[in-house]
């Protein structure tokens, strides 16, 4: 069964717009260095509704092992440690399956 992972991130509200975009162009290099990632989709909020979050990572997994690899892959936990955790206000995360 395949593992589907999917993130929602909100910005801390002084974020700029270079923070911004930093983050979503270093989630967006994340497969080129992760082969275990079978496809990967990212993108801000629409803004349909004021109380979303402002960003979604969506990614799919072969295994479980896959997706602990992507998890704890050096240039994952660079990503989320310089260029998402000092401008998040809030995450949310599950994994299924699919």
């Amino acid at each position: 069964m395949m593992i589907r992972h999917c993130v929602l991130l909100k910005f801390l509200p002084e974020t700029d717009e270079k923070s911004r975009k930093a983050a979503i162009d270093g989630i967006k290099e994340l497969p080129d260095f992760i082969p275990e990632i079978v496809k990967y989709s990212v993108g801000f909020d629409a803004n349909l509704q004021d109380d979303n979050f402002d960003l979604a990572v969506v990614g799919d997994f072969e295994t479980e092992e896959d997706y602990l690899v992507y998890a704890s892959h050096p240039k994952h936990q660079t990503v989320i440690s310089n260029l998402l955790a000092p401008f998040m206000a809030e995450r949310s995360a599950v994994q299924y399956l699919l």
